[in-house]
Formats: C-alpha cells, sequence, structure tokens
C-alpha cells in the first residue's frame, strides 16, 4: 500500500481557549499518542500566523496507509479534538514525476 501524507491547516475554537493551560497539555499529549497509535508520525508542523491570519498553523503528517490515517481520525474524534479546532486537511499518495526515481 502506498504511504498517505495529510496537510493539515488549523486553528483553536473559542473553547481551546477557555481550558486552562494545564488541560491544555493534557489534550496535545492525548493528540500526539493518537497519531502515534495510529502509525502516523510528524514531518513538519509551522507557525504560519505572521503570514496567514486565518490559519496560523499547518503541518504535514505521513501514515503508512490509508487504514492508518482513518484509525487516527477515529481517535481524535473520540477525544474531542474537534471541539478544539477549525481545520481543513488534504490527503495525497507519492508522485513520481517522470525522470525520477
Amino acid at each position: 500500500m502506498a504511504r498517505v501524507y495529510k496537510l493539515w491547516q488549523t486553528r483553536f475554537t473559542e473553547a481551546w481557549f477557555q481550558l486552562s493551560e494545564q488541560d491544555r497539555e493534557r489534550i496535545f499529549g492525548q493528540v500526539q499518542e493518537a497519531l502515534a497509535s495510529a502509525g502516523g508520525r510528524e514531518v513538519v508542523v509551522c507557525d504560519a500566523a505572521w503570514s496567514n491570519e486565518r490559519w496560523p498553523y499547518f503541518g504535514v503528517e505521513e501514515f503508512p496507509d490509508m487504514d492508518a490515517t482513518l484509525r487516527h481520525q477515529q481517535i481524535l474524534n473520540d477525544l474531542g479534538w474537534l471541539r478544539y479546532v477549525d481545520s481543513r486537511s488534504i490527503l495525497g499518495t507519492d508522485l513520481v514525476l517522470p525522470g525520477n526515481p
């Protein structure tokens, strides 16, 4: 199966800002655990707030296959992550261009 890459863009919701710093750290830890337990890894996470007011954060995650991406999303749903972020994402696979091995 092909590796799957997930490009995500996000911003925090008002519910996020209502949390204590301890709760934010706990939830971030759960989100990191969700990625690892689904077999994914962070390729890059970026701060874009200086250049994009709508989507101040973006990143790319890599998964071994589509099933792993679906497991990851289910774990995030179970954690209630979408209560704290407004986001959008794009999934893709490797593109081999002519002349590149």
